[in-house]
């Protein structure tokens, strides 16, 4: 989370509101760990990351709708899926839980 402060400071003087993700809990092979963060302005600028590139534009899409106030803040959940071979998931076979809230200070 440290190494979004710069991004999340300088969004914040701009007036972006921002939406943060965070890692809370992974099964199996995970490519970030429990605390991994990435943050999300309301234009669209990311910072950060949670899956190594696995599900960060779902991730985008999850934040902008808690920004817009089409969801409320949740865990969200990606793994890989046999059943599915086109949805969003990890390569790497784990799944991962997420954390995503609009930042509020």
């Amino acid at each position: 989370m440290k190494e979004l402060l710069k991004d999340i400071d300088r969004w914040q003087r701009a007036g972006e509101r921002i939406a943060v993700a965070r890692v809370v809990d992974i099964e199996g092979s995970g490519p970030r760990l429990p605390g991994a963060a990435m943050a999300v302005t309301e234009s669209g600028e990311v910072a950060g990351s949670v899956s190594g590139g696995c599900v960060e534009g779902a991730v985008v899409g999850e934040a902008l709708s808690i920004l817009e106030g089409t969801t409320e803040p949740r865990v969200v959940t990606f793994g890989y899926s046999d059943d599915d071979a086109f949805a969003v998931g990890l390569t790497c076979g784990g799944t991962i839980h997420l954390f995503i809230e609009e930042l509020a200070w």
